[in-house]
């Protein structure tokens, strides 16, 4: 494969300890949007109760600025844990929802509470200004922080996880090395070491970056179970099989993800240089 395609792998996925931390994450972060709401609900029964017709103006503000704190700290955890374990661009509902949920939560936390304050005709007039304008600016701070500007996608960390991958096997720096993607670039780099190890003759003195696998079943373009890729074509796994064959990466993109345990024995059968 000669042409200038971008050399895509298999697509990226959160690690076990990747999930565990974002699951960790959101628990603590749905916490906080329940204080959250929880201050809102209890500000929005003392109201009907008229506690703030006629001052108790510190305890509104109290409420407000509780609410604006854990609705924040909310945010931000919430934030943290897209970034270990980010939704799909592609699934468009869940990416959206996935990352401005923080905004919408906060808007359900402020809003109610917000509105009865501007248009309760009962409140000390000087409560009602210092209160609703106060509740307005925490809503829309709040709220802002809690939306994803840039949010990340599998496919952006695919992207970068690709460009690292990149960097790694020719040794340039690597920038797009985010701890995201890092570990399982590293793996993709390895796997194009070894069979450029094990890949040496003649005409090929470095070895290659060629490789060979089961071609994905029906004409798909990726296959549902992960296979192996192999040395060459005439290795004895591969007898009577449709293969395919391109780059490592080209292999991982459709779930070739193992190098063979076989190395050795397919050596010979390629005729390569057996490593010592």
């Amino acid at each position: 494969m000669s042409d200038n395609r971008p050399d895509v792998t298999k697509d990226w996925q959160a690690t076990q300890g990747q999930k565990s931390s974002a699951t960790r994450l959101r628990l603590f972060a749905a916490l906080c949007w329940i204080v959250a709401v929880g201050g809102e609900i209890a500000g929005i029964y003392l109201f009907y109760q008229h506690k703030f017709d006629h001052g108790n103006m510190p305890l509104l503000i109290g409420f407000l600025v509780g609410i604006a704190v854990f609705a924040i700290a909310g945010n931000l955890l919430w934030k943290a844990a897209n970034r270990h374990d980010p939704a799909r661009a592609s699934d468009t509902a869940r990416f959206f929802f996935q990352n401005q949920l923080g905004a919408i939560i906060t808007l359900i936390a402020f809003l109610p509470l917000v509105f009865l304050i501007l248009t309760d005709k009962n409140m000390d007039p000087q409560t009602k200004k210092v209160a609703g304008g106060l509740g307005a600016v925490l809503a829309v701070l709040a709220t802002l922080v809690g939306v994803s500007y840039q949010p990340p996608s599998v496919e952006q960390y695919t992207q970068d996880m690709n460009a690292c991958a990149t960097q790694i096997k020719a040794g340039q720096p690597t920038t797009a090395c985010s701890p995201d993607v890092a570990a399982q670039a590293q793996e993709i780099a390895t796997d194009s070491a070894s069979v450029a190890a094990a890949t040496k003759d003649a005409q090929h003195p470095a070895g290659q970056d060629v490789v060979y696998w089961i071609a994905p079943e029906d004409g798909t373009k990726k296959s549902a179970e992960p296979h192996v890729f192999h040395l060459c074509a005439a290795v004895s796994p591969l007898k009577d099989k449709t293969v395919n064959s391109g780059s490592v990466t080209e292999a991982y993109a459709q779930n070739a993800i193992r190098i063979t345990k076989q190395i050795e024995m397919e050596q010979k059968q390629c005729g390569f240089t057996v490593s010592q």
